[in-house]
């Protein structure tokens, strides 16, 4: 089949032209070719499939929960709202319960069910983290940095394990990062560190910031902190949570500056995405969502209940260049949990996962595989 009359984004920015899908699969991308089949895009835009590099759960499921149906809906709600791949993150819980989430994992992405996003890794979000700044983490589960029980998990995971977060202040944190970071990227994540304490994982493997400016010191002139040792590092890629209520407009924007071309959007979302308002639960404690905000009881923000597509938006809406935000939501992921090159991007022999969308990206169309949904 053949798409034509479009806006394609290719390397960074929409170019008119189209391309072919053969075999589920992008052919002829921008080059002149003859189908049976055409399909005009009437100008429309079409970007790649999204990639999600940290969501918990939507439609009342959590990958935390290892069970393979409620992985099977959530895979099936992104998909239909254009995040094609994602990379599910988990919490700080037991490793035996991690270990089941993991595998249940290994199994989705090996079933591959129809009409499902691609499960293309994992984000070991927990248990290496701050007491201090552990937001919506279970503290009961908190641990020190342990190579070995990141190993079993590793194993368990069967080469899925693409990102694995640790607070730099923690006893044991530069050794675990050199370590760690053989085998899949460190991120730096729910951490009261200091600029020099950031700055030791960082030197020492770390190249990933989760949610950038939540559950971290904010920057201060005298303490730049962690957001100013990752800044100031061409290798490290921020996370970004740009739904309206974790990060301010005006922050997004600083996001966007202080890391150019390193900004990865991500949704953070939680089970409660795609949900009415209500009482739900996360890592073993109730989260209420009321207002399109998710809360512990105590008051203490938790994951978003927005999907990445609309992260995106209102990142544009926020005033971030569209073409910005697109990377941000697709190449620059798909990198960062080292699926360049297989997802992100629409170029000849990657599956032909994509989004047609108007001006304001607003959804019209998703394809999975060239099928659409």
């Amino acid at each position: 089949m053949r798409f034509e009359n479009g806006l394609i984004f290719v390397n960074g920015r929409f170019v008119p032209g189209g391309f072919s899908v053969e075999n589920g699969r992008f052919a002829h991308v921008l080059a002149d070719a003859a189908d049976a089949e055409s399909v005009d895009l009437h100008g429309a835009q079409v970007i790649p499939g999204l990639v999600d590099v940290h969501t918990h759960g939507n439609s009342g499921a959590d990958f935390s929960d290892g069970d393979y149906d409620g992985l099977v809906k959530m895979a099936g709600y992104l998909a239909k709202n254009g995040v094609t791949s994602f990379a599910p993150a988990s919490m700080t819980l037991p490793y035996d319960t991690l270990e089941t989430a993991f595998r249940t994992a290994v199994r989705l992405h090996k079933t591959a069910p129809a009409g499902c996003a691609r499960l293309l890794g994992i984000q070991m979000e927990g248990p290496f983290f701050s007491e201090k700044k552990k937001g919506a983490q279970n503290a009961a589960y908190l641990r020190l940095p342990d190579y070995e029980a990141f190993a079993r998990l590793y194993d368990a995971a069967e080469g899925l394990l693409r990102i694995a977060d640790v607070a730099p202040e923690l006893a044991g944190a530069v050794d675990f990062t050199r370590r760690a970071a053989e085998k899949c990227t460190v991120s730096v994540a729910h951490t009261d560190a200091s600029y020099e304490e950031a700055a030791a994982v960082f030197d020492a493997g770390a190249t990933h910031l989760t949610h950038l400016f939540n559950a971290m010191p904010g920057i201060h002139h005298r303490h730049p902190g962690p957001i100013g040792a990752a800044s100031e590092r061409e290798n490290v890629t921020a996370e970004l949570i740009c739904d309206g209520h974790h990060v301010h407009p005006s922050a997004v924007r600083m996001a966007f500056k202080l890391f150019p071309g390193r900004i990865c959007l991500i949704s953070d979302a939680l089970r409660c995405c795609g949900m009415p308002d209500g009482q739900y639960t996360l890592g073993g404690q109730d989260v209420f969502l009321s207002g399109g905000v998710a809360r512990l009881a105590d008051g203490t923000i938790a994951g978003s209940a927005a999907d990445l597509y609309a992260c995106m938006r209102s990142a544009v809406a926020f005033g971030i260049p569209a073409e910005q935000a697109v990377l941000s939501a697709t190449a620059i992921p798909a990198r960062e949990i080292g699926r360049q090159g297989e997802t992100g991007i629409i170029a000849d022999g990657l599956p032909a996962d994509f989004v047609v969308c108007g001006e304001a990206l607003e959804r019209r169309a998703v394809y999975l595989g060239g099928k659409l949904l």
